[in-house]
């Protein structure tokens, strides 16, 4: 009786690991096939007349980003969209550097700097900034982050839809040095997903860099919240609304700076997945149709994989008086020596890297999400994060490169009366 359980756990793990990275990518493309709805979401093509255009609210939550915000800026005041239709809130956490000071100085009277004193995490930040913008639609991003000059148009077309309450646009991943595109395979396979869910009106969460949404639908989130762009996003499916994926809406960034601030971030990510179950678990339940089904299998099958790992290989240990499984446990060794070399030889060519950096980055992920689980159960949370070194340039304000038409200044008045009390009402400009 016993070795049945120990053969079901064995079994049973391997199969739910297959499942969650192989069976369900393929079946969900299928069912997207066949649910098509691509003619009225992503593909959608008509133009926006200007005069339909709504007013949008860009929001940037910054930390210590001194190195690139007059970049950010530069990138934001020449995005093809009608000045007198677009304000851009820069949500500073903490005075610890620069950045607000270099926002304050910015010559665009569009750009709105939200001075914070004391630094108390992203969640607080984007809680105070959504009251205090004007827009009928937020689009949310990083400061890291170089727009396309046509996303926010890309975005904001899908809100003619009553039914949509948030869209998310595609991230492009460039190396730091060369600027060339070094989106992987699993980033491939990440946006390939979010299309296929789009299609099946299931997409799960945002990427932080490039989203929009509905004012109207935004509630506050905790303060102590990790992962804010899963979260706000997987609440638009609670608000009764959809949310999409539009590829033609893109921005670039810079991958991180080494393999250690990556994993870092991923361990950060995952711990935040876990957090977020609290708020978010009754989308598992199956009324709420191919989004219970597609989180059940995109996310928490994933998330969990590291315990069906650890599961797999113990059984396997438990059962090497078989032949068969002696096998088996031959098979996980070799599987894990090849994810070793992966890692240890990073990227680049030859044979035996090539064949081992599928399995060093498929162990490495679920290495990253085990420590998350980890910390999820045993460590207390907070909202405050540690940034990613970006690699720094010299920048010239935009204003000294191109011919910027003058705007109509924001009232001052009307700004102050939108903001909490704890802001330090100097810094708005």
């Amino acid at each position: 009786m016993n070795s049945i359980i120990v053969v079901s756990l064995f079994w049973g793990s391997l199969a739910l690991i297959a499942y969650a990275y192989a069976g369900y990518p393929l079946l969900v493309w299928l069912l997207s096939r066949r649910l098509d709805r691509q003619e009225n979401t992503t593909e959608k093509s008509e133009a926006v007349r200007t005069q339909e255009l709504p007013f949008v609210s860009i929001i940037i939550a910054a930390y210590r980003e001194e190195d690139v915000i007059l970049e950010r800026l530069n990138n934001l005041v020449l995005l093809d969209y009608p000045p007198d239709k677009l304000e851009i809130l820069i949500g500073c956490d903490g005075n610890e550097d620069l950045t607000g000071e270099l926002v304050s100085t910015f010559n665009d009277s569009r750009i709105r700097l939200l001075q914070f004193e004391e630094r108390r995490g992203k969640s607080s930040v984007l809680n105070d900034c959504v009251p205090a913008a004007r827009g009928e639609i937020l689009v949310f991003s990083d400061a890291n982050t170089h727009m396309d000059r046509q996303c926010i148009k890309q975005l904001v077309r899908h809100f003619d839809d009553e039914t949509i309450g948030g869209v998310c646009g595609q991230l492009i991943l460039e190396d730091a040095a060369t600027g060339k595109n070094v989106d992987g395979l699993y980033w491939k396979y990440e946006n390939f997903l979010k299309q296929c869910e789009t299609s099946l009106g299931a997409v799960l969460g945002v990427n932080g860099a490039l989203y929009a949404l509905r004012k109207s639908i935004y509630t506050p989130i905790p303060p102590e919240t990790i992962i804010d762009d899963f979260l706000i996003g997987m609440r638009v499916h609670l608000a009764g609304r959809r949310l999409i994926y539009d590829g033609s809406a893109f921005a670039t960034e810079e991958t991180a700076t080494s393999v250690q601030a990556e994993f870092k971030r991923r361990v950060r990510i995952g711990t935040g997945g876990f957090q977020s179950l609290r708020h978010l678990k009754g989308l598992l339940s199956p009324r709420y149709g191919y989004i219970a089904f597609a989180f059940w299998s995109h996310k928490l099958m994933r998330w969990f994989c590291p315990v069906f790992m650890t599961v797999a290989l113990l059984a396997n240990l438990c059962l090497l008086s078989q032949p068969l499984y002696q096998v088996t446990l031959l098979g996980q060794g070799l599987f894990y020596l090849s994810a070793f070399l992966g890692m240890k030889l990073g990227s680049g060519g030859g044979l035996v890297r090539k064949l081992c950096r599928v399995p060093g980055m498929f162990v490495q992920m679920n290495l990253a999400l085990g420590m998350g689980l980890f910390r999820w159960l045993f460590t207390r949370q907070t909202g405050t994060w540690e940034r990613t070194a970006r690699s720094s340039s010299h920048v010239v304000s935009v204003d000294e490169q191109f011919p910027i038409e003058e705007h109509n200044e924001s009232d001052s008045e009307t700004v102050e009366s939108d903001v909490p009390s704890h802001f330090s009402q100097s810094s708005l400009s």
